[in-house]
């Protein structure tokens, strides 16, 4: 007898479904056969897929904690930083802030950051500095670095638990996040797996069906970094077609309360210094390797960038305002897009491949797109297409940027290390490849059947939470007025009942 209950039960094809592991696996003797044993079966067992996993995780969190000791020492000479690809905000900041100084996060320093990561930085790192202040022989900074990778690290591998816990039954997606080498070179770049961590538990709560607890998770996950606030949509979107609008403001507004709550002592006793993460934003021009990027540089292929001589991406660029509102108009069309896909689909999309598709709508059209965001995507993306062969080529494009990334900024003292058209390309392929994963999350929502995770849980979402169940009838009348059939899930017509008057039908002849 197994010792999973059939829910949990782990699905046999979930590790062979996508064609690249299916490849792989002929190396050694094919997929597991039908009637094999599984090894999870055998009781007593401790390797299991979970712990593997898990173990998995913490390897390459390891493996990426080495690749950042070039820089630990905080002795950056000579662009050790960008030459050994260990450059961390984490150790940069602690000196930038003031924190070596025994500054207090906005009270004495405005911070660039949103509260949550302000409270984090002044919780690690005054109490490093002081232990430096009786301790003159320890490097404060790296310290400093250490215990936030630490801590960073513990909230990654509770990320990990996190997607297992979500996908009982596909325990192997899970290794797509713990293997990724976006992990092992920007897990500890800045402050983000705050944010995640906060994400993916309030994703947990949400599965476990407390809609307001989530909402308090993805209001301080939002505290720390905006974009968790994103899954609000989604499950708006979901809400609507469920006919069940007040789950969506039950989330919406403890996210709304807890955001506030939290960034209220800043906001009343240090505004100017809280108002700091807002105006950097709402200042800041366009960055490296984002679409607004791209599109300058091919202007100035056609363009000398003189007043009168100018393409509209360099125009954009020397007004900062208007490209704000040009880049928040692209999103909220995408937004738009991304709702009509929602309430359209023939069959609930699932609340994975929505999230995905609107933060990764933000980070294209965003005219700010540091390496770390990366870590955004990835456990959204093992959540919404579990599939390596695509995961892989997107993979390999962040990675590419990377390192393009940082030849850019070791040149930026005026000895080019690689032509500015090579990191526009490898800028160019990481967009490309977004995109990509975009379009094929929108061809599974279209197509249902195609969608390997609904394959594993009987066509269901297994991340719906409190928002499972029958489909509203409004959506079918919405389907229909527009000339498209009812959806795959709309209720059975009722039972039609013949009028007592009317003749019964002859019996068929013996």
């Amino acid at each position: 007898m197994s010792a999973l209950p059939p829910t949990d039960r782990p699905d046999v094809s979930s590790a062979t479904s996508d064609g690249f592991v299916r490849g792989l696996s002929e190396a050694i003797g094919g997929p597991l056969g039908a009637h094999a044993v599984r090894p999870d079966a055998r009781p007593g067992r401790f390797w299991t897929a979970e712990r593997i996993v898990i173990a998995l995780a913490c390897l390459m969190l390891a493996l990426s904690w080495v690749q950042k000791s070039p820089c630990m020492d905080g002795n950056w000479q000579k662009n050790v930083q960008y030459t050994r690809y260990c450059y961390t905000d984490v150790l940069a900041l602690y000196f930038a802030e003031g924190l070596n100084e025994g500054k207090v996060p906005y009270r004495d320093h405005p911070v660039e950051y949103p509260v949550v990561t302000g409270y984090f930085m002044g919780a690690l790192g005054l109490p490093v500095h002081s232990y430096g202040q009786t301790h003159p022989d320890i490097n404060q900074g790296s310290w400093f670095y250490n215990i936030n990778a630490l801590v960073l690290s513990i909230l990654a591998v509770m990320s990990v638990g996190v997607i297992l816990a979500l996908r009982r039954r596909r325990p192997w997606d899970a290794a797509i996040f713990a293997l990724s080498p976006i992990l092992l070179v920007t897990a500890t770049i800045n402050w983000d797996f705050l944010a995640i961590g906060f994400f993916a538990l309030g994703l947990y709560v949400w599965v476990k069906r407390y809609p307001v607890w989530a909402g308090v998770l993805f209001g301080l996950g939002a505290a720390a970094k905006l974009w968790p606030l994103f899954i609000l949509g989604p499950i708006l979107i979901l809400a609507l077609r469920m006919g069940r609008i007040w789950t969506f403001v039950s989330s919406f507004v403890a996210a709304g309360i807890t955001w506030l709550l939290v960034n209220l002592p800043v906001m009343i006793m240090w505004h100017e210094s809280w108002l700091r993460f807002f105006r950097l934003n709402d200042e800041r021009p366009i960055d490296w390797g984002t679409f607004w990027y791209i599109g300058r540089y091919i202007d100035s292929k056609w363009n000398t960038g003189a007043v009168g001589d100018q393409g509209p991406f360099q125009w954009l660029s020397d007004h900062v305002p208007t490209l704000n509102n040009v880049s928040y108009a692209l999103f909220g069309l995408s937004c738009l897009a991304i709702l009509v896909l929602g309430l359209l689909a023939p069959r609930r999309p699932r609340l994975s491949q929505l999230a995905f598709l609107v933060v990764a709508a933000f980070l294209i059209f965003s005219k700010v797109w540091s390496q770390q965001y990366v870590l955004w995507l990835l456990p959204l993306v093992v959540l919404a297409r579990p599939k390596w062969g695509a995961i892989i080529a997107w993979t390999i494009a962040e990675i590419g940027y990377l390192a393009a990334f940082y030849a850019e900024l070791i040149g930026a003292n005026g000895n080019a290390v690689i032509p500015e058209g090579t990191f526009v390309l490898a800028s160019t392929l990481r967009l490309v490849t977004v995109a990509v994963l975009c379009g094929l999350v929108v061809r599974e929502i279209w197509r249902p059947e195609l969608d390997v995770v609904r394959a594993s849980y009987d066509g269901a979402d297994p991340d719906a939470g409190p928002l499972d169940g029958p489909e509203h009838p409004w959506i079918t009348g919405l389907r229909r007025s527009l000339g498209m059939g009812p959806s795959d899930e709309a209720p059975p017509p009722p039972p039609v009942h013949k009028d007592e008057d009317e003749p019964a039908e002859p019996l068929p002849a013996s």
